[in-house]
């Protein structure tokens, strides 16, 4: 790339106004700094976030607004101190793409709760006053700390969906330490994230019982994910069976649900982790404290878990479910990813439709 600031050099397809519809637009990616890398884009997942900010549905979205933050792709040029880094190297960028580099969190490779808040990879004031733009564009410029390097022999087709959606399970997996074999995973919600944590969970040895609203998913579930057993929320015999039987609970659904079902089903000091979103939490401090469980929201993850996260799947040859898509379809993915039609995550080619 050479030093184009005022010209478009990149292209896109951006969201112009509330309706959240995307069309193509081009725009400017800034020079490669010299801790800079910038990549050719090939993947990017399809995440919820996309919908959210598309749709100015937290009221803050800056339009044009180009989403996507599970990208994958190639690196095409390094600035002067990039060591760690080379061109030709496949690599990952994920929900954010700055950091204050600095305080105790940045310290400890944990941005993600970075003081000053990371900078995320879209719809966010970066520090140089511009707003970020993602990963349904043809190429991004990112600092060198934010990139994760991808093996050679994992498709980066499947690698962008743990960017966002695998790093954010396999994060309290780790720090909650679910990750001993032999012990018991409820996973609530299977979908982009859900059937991550059952992936996940199996490769830990973990024993995996799905958590579901509905018997339509639960031949996959069990075949073809690999989980252990599948229960039917609404169906009180099969909930009672599962009581005070868990180590763990990872939490997926963003919909609103009641929590004192679910916590009944740990067992004494077991984990309860929230990674979806719904609009409340509410539950009795009895489903809690009496039996000395622990309730504990979380995020994605740093950069160290990040890496860690990607060269596990490599070796455990842990791939997401993925459907890939033109960038033409990215409308019709967004009403499906809202409908909760998709198994289990769409994923945009980049490289061969973004003309």
């Amino acid at each position: 790339m050479d030093s184009q600031t005022k010209t478009e050099n990149c292209l896109g397809w951006a969201a112009t106004d509330p309706t959240g519809v995307l069309s193509p637009y081009k725009f400017s990616r800034r020079p490669v700094g010299s801790d800079d890398v910038s990549i050719k884009i090939t993947h990017c997942g399809v995440c919820y976030a996309d919908v959210i900010w598309s749709r100015n549905m937290f009221g803050d979205s800056i339009y044009p607004l180009v989403p996507g933050h599970e990208i994958a792709g190639i690196v095409k040029e390094v600035g002067s101190n990039v060591q760690r880094i080379k061109v030709g190297d496949p690599v990952g960028v994920g929900t954010y793409v700055n950091s204050c580099r600095n305080c105790e969190y940045c310290n400890d490779g944990v941005e993600v709760q970075c003081v000053k808040g990371p900078v995320l990879t879209f719809n966010h004031i970066d520090v140089d006053g511009t707003v970020t733009k993602g990963g349904y564009s043809s190429h991004i410029v990112v600092h060198e700390r934010y990139c994760f390097k991808i093996p050679n022999d994992y498709p980066l087709a499947s690698a962008a969906p743990l960017l966002c959606a695998g790093i954010t399970v396999y994060t309290p997996m780790m720090r909650y330490n679910m990750n001993q074999p032999g012990k018991s995973l409820g996973v609530i919600g299977l979908g982009g994230l859900g059937h991550m944590a059952v992936k996940f969970g199996k490769a830990f040895g973990l024993s995996v019982t799905v958590l579901s609203t509905s018997t339509s998913k639960k031949e996959e579930a069990l075949s073809l994910l690999g989980a252990d057993n599948f229960v039917v929320t609404s169906d009180q015999e099969q909930m009672k069976g599962l009581s005070k039987s868990l180590d763990f609970i990872i939490d997926t659904a963003s919909g609103d649900h009641p929590f004192d079902p679910y916590l009944s089903l740990l067992k004494s000091a077991g984990v309860y982790a929230l990674v979806g979103f719904p609009s409340e939490i509410k539950f009795s401090p009895a489903s809690l404290s009496p039996g000395m469980k622990t309730f504990a929201g979380s995020v994605t993850g740093g950069t160290k878990m990040i890496q860690e996260m990607i060269g596990f799947c490599a070796a455990r040859k842990i791939y997401p479910q993925i459907e890939v898509i033109p960038i033409q379809y990215a409308n019709e993915a967004l009403e499906r990813l809202v409908k909760k039609d998709v198994k289990y995550r769409f994923v945009i080619d980049i490289e061969n439709t973004l003309k």
